[in-house]
């Protein structure tokens, strides 16, 4: 469990984990609304090089961003949708890309598409200003992100 007690602090650990990334990673974000998800993932963003605004995608369903080096961010949120339809044929497509991250704010309706080798974030909020992050890694690579960024 990795314990972060302000939003820098979350982007900082967001920006950790950015700077390893190469490509083609899976992210899983879970935790409850206003946990600090999209805050992380300002932090990812960062890390990458992205210097653009990071917005929360909860009614876009989707945002990307091009990193300077040609890799992609694309953060998806279904939150909002209870199926997916044609965005689950999207994500396959993306999924398939190794110059492209994927971060996804409430997969399960999304469940089935994803690997089983992704990073798993669990943020819960004992406190206010206090945030827990579980990363559970599902195979070798996300593993090895894991590691790089604990």
């Amino acid at each position: 469990m990795i314990e972060v007690k302000s939003e820098t602090e979350m982007q900082q650990f967001g920006e950790r984990l950015g700077s390893v990334i190469v490509g083609g990673e899976v992210l899983e974000l879970a935790g409850d609304v206003g946990a600090g998800k999209t805050t992380l993932v300002r932090g990812i963003a960062r890390g990458m090089g992205i210097d653009e605004a990071i917005q929360s995608p909860s009614f876009t369903i989707n945002r990307v961003y091009d990193a300077p080096d040609g890799r992609r961010l694309v953060h998806y949120d279904f939150y909002r949708l209870a199926d997916p339809g044609i965005m689950r044929d999207e994500l396959q497509e993306t999924l398939g890309d190794k110059q492209v991250v994927v971060v996804i704010e409430w997969a399960g309706t999304v469940e089935q598409t994803l690997p089983v080798d992704r990073l798993t974030i669990l943020i819960t909020s004992p406190a206010e200003n206090e945030r827990h992050l579980e990363l559970t890694a599902g195979g070798e690579v996300s593993q090895k992100l894991a590691e790089a960024c604990a």
